[in-house]
């Protein structure tokens, strides 16, 4: 990716962020799959770890294909994005969600 596309990618992987609601999480995939690209996982983590600003993008609400939380949250670690899920009404255990449960569906 060109770092024109990168920074248009990475605007829109944030810009996603923002539609998913209170008590809701996504996958890394999901994301993906919704900008164009399914393939595109990797990268989408890597616009995640970039994320500027924690409370107006709310990277905390994405996890892994299994529901597990990212070791890698750039915003204080897996206790953290635990803890914030929890204060939207995410039930964490073992450091995963179940996404039965908690996935964010989108029409």
């Amino acid at each position: 990716m060109m770092k024109s596309q990168w920074n248009d990618f990475q605007s829109r992987v944030l810009e996603y962020l923002t539609l998913i609601p209170r008590g809701k999480v996504v996958t890394y995939g999901q994301i993906a799959a919704h900008l164009g690209n399914p393939r595109l996982c990797r990268a989408v983590g890597s616009a995640l770890h970039r994320n500027p600003d924690g409370n107006r993008y709310p990277c905390y609400k994405v996890v892994s294909a299994a529901g597990k939380l990212s070791d890698r949250y750039a915003f204080g670690g897996i206790s953290a994005q635990a803890e914030r899920l929890r204060a939207d009404g995410v039930t964490v255990t073992a450091d995963r969600v179940d996404l039965s449960r908690f996935r964010w569906l989108q029409d």
